[in-house]
């Protein structure tokens, strides 16, 4: 399974369907495995022990955003406002403390790495704004969307606005190194969504088509921003090889969990409208698994569900399918991978905060 995560996008879907039909019956045991990690160590919440490091986050974020016009200040610091859980920068501030205790058992977070960790929620959040004017959304963590106040042109400029902030940002870290592994995630980010706005017509593609779009649109991000921590705090290639694979394979599991949520979970709950991904016209995990039991839906993924009807009988067919289960089973295969990889490293508080933030990846509800 593990060659299977690496090497995902070059198998088919059916051979996809049929390793996890094989393994099906004694997947219990093999995902306990994260559990028992945890379980032999002193838990660690992940947010506690990230706290100090992120104290003033948003403050300093919004330092960054210094702007004369009034409007656009306010549009800025609209999702700014503290009230997230800051989940990204949280993965960074705990990936720097476990790779510099690995290197040098050094329990501090160097200016730089926090640095990293400003510079992705920025990132992210600019990231937000403009998908949200691509997709017409009109909520996002349960309030309106910047595009729905403000209107579509000005959320644009926002967005950009934000991500030339965090660009002069990761040009003063000084690093040209950190400055090439940052920017390959915004060049991720508008390749991802390129993906997404296409479709393969080729049944056995469309899985890896949607495992491709997951890693650039969600995944590049935590995997990049962890491997440039790791850069910064220790100079082995090895050390940095891991901090990218557990970014790569926790940010891809926990995008898989968003696609079920989509199914799942009540709208209030979520913050935004459920079934949203099929009303985009999307065919994420939990249909690609459905079809394999509802061959009729093939036809709604090629047209993009844009008939009437389309968006509730595909969401029927999810429901009545394996297709829920199925992607939670390849979310917790991809978090049992992130937990291997950060095994590698040196026992510390925050190795251990790391392995449990898998569980809580699998766990959350919104």
């Amino acid at each position: 399974m593990c060659h299977f995560i690496q090497r995902s996008s070059t198998l088919s879907f059916p051979k996809i369907c049929n390793i996890f039909w094989r393994f099906h019956h004694t997947s219990t045991s093999l995902l306990c495995s994260c559990s028992k990690t945890v379980s032999d160590e002193k838990y660690q919440d992940p947010f506690q022990l990230g706290r100090k490091d992120l104290k003033n986050l948003y403050e300093d974020i919004k330092k960054e955003l210094l702007v004369s016009a009034a409007e656009l200040k306010e549009m800025c610091d609209y999702y700014f406002d503290g009230k997230g859980k800051a989940f990204r920068p949280m993965i960074v501030v705990l990936m720097a403390r476990a790779c510099n205790i690995h290197h040098n058992n050094s329990r501090e977070v160097q200016a730089s790495q926090r640095s990293v960790a400003i510079i992705a929620e920025m990132i992210h959040t600019a990231s937000l704004v403009h998908d949200d004017v691509i997709d017409d959304a009109n909520s996002r963590r349960g309030k309106m969307t910047v595009n729905q106040i403000w209107g579509e042109r000005k959320a644009v400029l926002a967005g950009d606005f934000i991500l030339s902030a965090a660009s002069v940002a990761l040009a003063r870290i000084g690093n040209t190194t950190i400055i090439s592994v940052l920017t390959q995630v915004i060049e991720d980010l508008v390749r991802g969504e390129f993906l997404q706005l296409g479709s393969k017509e080729n049944e056995n593609e469309r899985f890896a088509h949607y495992l491709e779009k997951t890693f650039k649109k969600t995944a590049s991000l935590i995997a990049n921003s962890c491997k440039a921590v790791s850069i910064l705090g220790c100079p082995d290639p090895k050390v940095h090889e891991i901090a990218y694979q557990y970014g790569k394979n926790v940010g891809i599991a926990f995008q898989l969990i968003d696609d079920v949520l989509d199914f799942t979970s009540c709208a209030d709950r979520l913050g935004k409208p459920t079934a949203a991904d099929l009303k985009l016209g999307l065919a994420t995990g939990p249909v690609l698994f459905a079809c394999r039991q509802f061959p009729e839906m093939n036809a709604m993924i090629m047209r993009r569900f844009s008939k009437p009807g389309d968006v509730e009988r595909a969401r029927k067919y999810v429901l009545q399918s394996d297709g829920v289960q199925q992607t939670t089973y390849l979310a917790q295969r991809y978090c049992h991978e992130a937990t291997r990889e950060i095994s590698k490293l040196r026992p510390s508080p925050e190795r251990e905060a790391l392995i449990q933030l898998t569980e809580m990846v699998l766990m959350r509800d919104k």
